[in-house]
C-alpha cells in the first residue's frame, strides 16, 4: 500500500467509524433522555457491557491481532488464505458458542464482577435478565470481528468500518418503537442488541463473499496453522484480560456511587469519538500493512507509513484533547441535559469527560504502536506493558476512589493509558530504524502542541463570551457550534502559521516528500 493509499486508508475507515460513532452517539443521548442515569439505564449499560468487553477480549483485542497478520501474510504469498481463514472462523465460532452457554447461567455472577455495588437492589435483577437477552451478541459481533479482519487485510475497508452503523440504527429504532408503542424501553433495547449482532455479521459476511472469501463453517481441528495461531494469540488473549480487569476496575467504582455508572459511560461515548475515527481507523489500516511491508523487507517503507500514522494521529487527537478538557461542561450540557439527564449529572459527567481527554493521545498512540509488535507477531511484550498498565489502573482507581470519589476510575484509566504508551514507546527501541521518529515528525510535533493550545486560549475566551447563549434553550446549539468551528478554525491557522502542517499536504495526503 503506497503512502496516499495509506492516508485513503486512514480517512475511508475513520469516515466511516465517525458516521458509526455519531449515530451511536445519538443513540447515547436518547437512551440518557428516556432512561437519565436512573436503574434501567445503569442496569442496561452493564448488561450491554458484557458481552462488548469480552468480545474485545475474544475477537477484536486478541484473536485478530494474530489472525491479521498472518492471514495478510498469507494473502501476499497466494498459501491457501481460504482455508486458513476458515479454519479459524470455525474454531472462534466453536469456542464462543461454549462460552455464551456457560454465561447463560452464570449472569448473575458476571454481573457482580462487574458491578457489586448492585447487589441487593433492583439494578442487580435487571442486569442479570437484561444481561441474559444481550449476551448471545458476543457470538455474531466476534465472527464479525474475524470477517472484518480478513476484509481489512484484503484492502475492503468500507463494509467492515459500516456495519457498527447497523447496530446503532437498529438501537434507536428499538428504542423509537417502544415509545411508540408503549413497549417495555429496557426490555426493547435488550432485544435489539443481539438482533444488530446478526445484521452485523450478515453484512461483512456478504463483503467478505464478494472479495471471494465465502467462508463457510467446518469442523475444528487443531491442525499445525492453528497451534501458530493459538500461540501467536495466548499473549494477547491475556493482554485482552488485563484491558477488561482495567475497564472492571473502572465499573466497580462507579457501581458504588449512584448514577457513577451513567455518568463515566457517557463521558467516555463522547471522548471515544475522536479514538474511534483516528486511533481505531489507523490501527486497523496499519497493521495489515506493515506486516506486508515486512514480508517485502521494506523497512523504509514501514518506517515512513509509521512515521505518517503517528503524525496524522497527533495533529487530530491532541486538538480533540485539548478541546475535550477545555469545553467539558458545554460539551455535555447542551448534548445531554434533557429529559431524565438532569443539571445535577452536567458536572460529574463533564469532570470525567475532562479527565478522559488528557488520556486521549494516549489512547491514540497505542493504537499506532501496537502494529509495529503484531505485525511481528510480537504479542508477549505488549501483554507484559498491559500488566504494568493494570497494577497502576488499579492502584490509582481503587486507592483514589475515598478520597476523591467516582472520578477516581477515569483518573485511573487515563494514567494507565499514558504508562502503556510510554512503555511501548521504549520498547520500540529493540526494532532498531524500522520504528524510529524520522525529522518531519520531529519538526511538526511540538508545532502541533503549541497550534493546540492556542486553540484551547482561543475557546476559553469563546466558552466564557458565549455563557448566556450556551445555557439558553434554542441558542445553546447555535452557541456550541460557534464554539466548536471557532476551535476548529483557530487551530487550522495557528498550525499552518507554526508550520504544523502545509497546505500541499492536504492534497498529497502526507505523501513522503522528497
Amino acid at each position: 500500500m503506497q503512502p496516499i493509499r495509506l492516508i485513503r486508508g486512514f480517512l475511508s475507515v475513520g469516515a466511516w467509524t465517525l458516521a458509526s460513532r455519531l449515530v451511536g452517539f445519538i443513540r447515547d443521548v436518547m437512551i440518557a433522555a428516556y432512561l437519565g442515569t436512573g436503574p434501567v439505564a445503569q442496569a442496561y449499560i452493564v448488561a450491554f457491557t458484557l458481552p462488548n468487553m469480552f468480545r474485545r477480549f475474544f475477537a477484536e483485542g486478541a484473536f485478530n491481532t494474530a489472525f491479521v497478520p498472518m492471514f495478510a501474510k498469507r494473502l501476499e504469498a497466494g498459501d491457501d488464505p481460504r482455508g486458513f481463514a476458515e479454519q479459524a472462523f470455525s474454531g472462534l465460532f466453536s469456542v464462543v458458542l461454549v462460552f455464551s452457554l456457560i454465561a447463560h447461567f452464570a449472569m448473575p455472577w458476571l454481573v457482580l464482577a462487574m458491578a457489586a455495588g448492585f447487589k441487593g437492589d433492583e439494578r442487580f435483577d435487571l442486569a442479570v435478565l437484561y444481561g441474559r437477552i444481550c449476551f448471545p451478541y458476543i457470538l455474531f459481533i466476534s465472527l464479525t470481528a474475524l470477517l472484518s479482519g480478513l476484509l481489512n487485510a484484503g484492502g475492503r475497508f468500507i463494509a467492515a468500518a459500516a456495519a457498527p452503523v447497523l447496530m446503532n440504527f437498529i438501537l434507536i429504532a428499538a428504542m423509537l418503537m417502544a415509545d411508540r408503542f408503549g413497549w417495555d424501553m429496557g426490555m426493547a433495547m435488550a432485544w435489539s442488541t443481539p438482533i444488530s449482532g446478526i445484521a452485523q455479521l450478515f453484512c461483512v459476511w456478504w463483503a467478505a463473499k464478494r472479495m471471494g472469501f465465502p467462508l463457510r463453517l467446518r469442523r475444528p481441528r487443531l491442525s499445525p496453522e492453528m497451534r501458530r495461531l493459538l500461540a501467536v494469540a495466548a499473549p494477547a488473549v491475556m493482554a485482552g484480560g488485563v484491558v477488561q480487569i482495567n475497564l472492571l476496575v473502572g465499573r466497580q467504582v462507579g457501581s458504588f456511587f449512584d448514577g457513577a455508572i451513567a455518568w463515566l459511560t457517557n463521558a467516555d461515548r463522547l471522548y471515544q469519538l475522536p479514538l474511534g475515527v483516528v486511533g481505531i481507523a489507523i490501527g486497523i489500516v496499519l497493521l495489515p500493512d506493515i506486516s506486508r511491508r515486512l514480508k517485502a523487507e521494506d523497512t523504509e517503507g514501514g518506517r515512513h507509513a509509521y512515521n505518517r500514522a503517528t503524525e496524522f494521529a497527533l495533529f487530530l487527537t491532541v486538538p480533540a484533547a485539548v478541546a475535550l478538557v477545555v469545553a467539558s461542561y458545554p460539551l455535555i450540557s447542551v448534548l445531554f441535559k434533557r429529559g431524565a439527564f438532569l443539571d445535577a449529572d452536567v458536572g460529574p459527567t463533564a469532570l470525567a469527560l475532562a479527565i478522559y481527554g488528557v488520556g486521549l493521545p494516549a489512547f491514540v498512540l497505542q493504537k499506532v504502536l501496537q502494529p509495529l509488535y503484531f505485525a511481528r507477531e510480537d504479542t508477549r511484550t505488549p501483554f507484559r506493558f498491559a500488566i504494568w498498565s493494570m497494577v497502576v489502573n488499579a492502584v490509582m482507581a481503587l486507592g483514589l476512589a475515598p478520597f476523591i470519589g467516582f472520578s477516581a476510575a477515569a483518573l485511573g484509566t487515563t494514567i494507565a493509558g499514558w504508562t502503556m504508551a510510554a512503555q511501548l514507546w521504549l520498547g520500540t527501541r529493540a526494532f532498531g530504524e524500522a520504528a524510529a521518529l524520522d525529522a518531519r515528525l520531529k519538526h511538526r510535533l511540538p508545532r502541533i502542541v503549541f497550534a493546540s493550545l492556542v486553540m484551547g486560549a482561543v475557546i476559553w475566551a469563546m466558552k466564557l463570551g458565549l455563557a448566556q447563549m450556551l445555557e439558553t434553550p434554542g441558542q445553546r446549539y447555535l452557541a456550541l457550534a460557534a464554539l466548536v468551528f471557532g476551535g476548529m478554525g483557530s487551530y487550522g491557522l495557528a498550525a499552518i502559521l507554526l508550520g504544523a502542517i502545509r497546505p500541499s499536504d492536504l492534497r498529497t495526503g502526507f505523501r513522503r516528500q522528497r
